[in-house]
């Protein structure tokens, strides 16, 4: 991690520079990152104590929540924090290493998100090979897959950005650490390496987003010759996701294919893809899902009844 850099720390601005402002935005983001984690491991514990949802759709839903846990975990702390206090200053290396997280997790997600439609269209369009194609083993390894794209997605765009020289200013309009905004306090010439930044990040979202898309298609033109029991059926476990993926990639898609060119609208938007998604998904996956919602009902019921029986 060592370059040319006399900056040793930066100063993030957040979303508002407003005292006011700033006392509203602590506590309904402290609210908003409680949900996100007890939604998030309440899906989690539920899967993984449940017999019932044993299936590889609540495999990838489980890794999913624990992504959405870890993905706003990167930035959502530090953010809230910042509303209390003046300075809101972040070490090079802490601003370095929440860039590695975001692009770690976000692209972990995006992977995970792409599994799961494959999994509905594999379950819909082709039932009879379902239990050979998505194994344990077979889900395992596209999960190991997830982790391992992130990885190498986010250590690029991570050299990358610490290989340039930051002699100031140093201040960052934005409440994370990210690429965009770390390039224009680059004291060199940053055109080379924006281009690679967006390419990286655009390929990757744009393809898996294509995926999606396909899978949907075909899964949509499927369901003409089933009942419409069978309709209603699968589209009930697919509208789900497909919600999810829309919260996703929109804002995603947004800030990750273009050269960004007015901060104050990426943080706005950023919010959205670290924040809002990961708050709904918990909700999103259990209002519409009936065995989710019965393994939860059992799973308290068996926790009160182990309290009433001490």
């Amino acid at each position: 991690m060592e370059n040319a850099s006399s900056v040793k720390e930066f100063i993030l601005l957040g979303l508002s520079e407003n005292q006011g402002v700033q006392k509203i935005c602590f506590v309904m983001f402290l609210f908003f990152y409680m949900i996100i984690v007890a939604g998030n491991l309440l899906i989690v514990i539920t899967i993984s104590s449940s017999q019932l949802l044993n299936s590889p759709m609540y495999f990838f839903l489980c890794y999913l929540s624990f992504v959405d846990t870890c993905y706003s975990s990167v930035t959502a702390p530090k953010m809230i924090a910042d509303f209390l206090v003046e300075n809101k200053t972040i070490s090079f290396v802490g601003c370095i290493a929440q860039l590695f997280g975001v692009h770690f997790f976000g692209c972990a997600e995006i992977f995970i998100l792409t599994m799961m439609a494959y999994d509905r269209y594999i379950a819909i369009c082709r039932p009879l090979h379902y239990t050979t194609v998505m194994t344990r083993r077979a889900c395992g390894w596209m999960v190991i897959g997830s982790w391992v794209g992130g990885f190498v997605h986010s250590i690029v765009q991570t050299l990358l950005t610490t290989q340039l020289p930051f002699c100031g200013p140093n201040t960052i309009d934005h409440y994370f650490c990210d690429d965009h905004p770390l390039l224009q306090l680059a004291c060199t010439d940053t055109y080379a390496v924006g281009i690679i930044v967006v390419v990286n990040s655009g390929m990757i979202t744009l393809s898996c987003f294509f995926i999606l898309v396909m899978s949907y298609i075909v899964i949509l033109f499927s369901l003409k010759s089933q009942t419409s029991e069978g309709r209603h059926k699968a589209l009930s476990t697919c509208g789900s996701h497909i919600t999810v993926v829309i919260l996703f990639f929109g804002p995603c898609t947004f800030i990750y294919i273009r050269p960004s060119s007015n901060l104050s609208e990426d943080k706005s938007v950023a919010v959205f893809y670290t924040v809002i998604t990961p708050m709904l998904n918990p909700l999103i996956y259990t209002l519409r899902n009936e065995e989710v919602k019965n393994a939860m009902r059992k799973l308290w019921n068996r926790k009160v009844g182990s309290e009433k029986g001490k």
